[in-house]
């Protein structure tokens, strides 16, 4: 029986397989700003954009879809969690950025959602 966090570090290793696979570069994974969050995988895309990218894993639809569980609230917390990493590596303001969900079914098929949501 394995817990939460192992089930999802499994997941997040899919996940970054995957986009290193399109050609992404990660430079960071599990990013904490202490208590105001964590960031899941932040990467660089084949164009140079930084990429924040939050994954969903989902064993059974019953609870919904894993992308429907990244919702305003997850969004903002996400958000604030990239300030500090803007502040810590020295990225400006100014410094693009995409926030981007990959979600895995139980089923194994993996959905990569690009521009998921904006900067709020």
């Amino acid at each position: 029986m394995y817990n939460r966090r192992e089930i999802g570090s499994h997941y997040e290793d899919i996940a970054a397989e995957y986009l290193e696979k399109q050609g992404y570069v990660i430079l960071q994974r599990n990013y904490r700003a202490g208590r105001h969050g964590e960031l899941d995988i932040i990467a660089e895309d084949p164009a140079g954009l930084l990429v924040i990218c939050e994954c969903r894993y989902r064993r059974k639809t019953g609870y919904g879809d894993p992308l429907e569980s990244v919702n305003m609230a997850k969004q903002r917390q996400i958000c604030r969690t990239t300030l500090y990493y803007y502040k810590e590596h020295g990225y400006g303001m100014d410094h693009a950025c995409r926030f981007d969900v990959i979600a895995v079914s139980g089923d194994g098929s993996l959905s990569h959602i690009k521009n998921a949501f904006e900067f709020i």
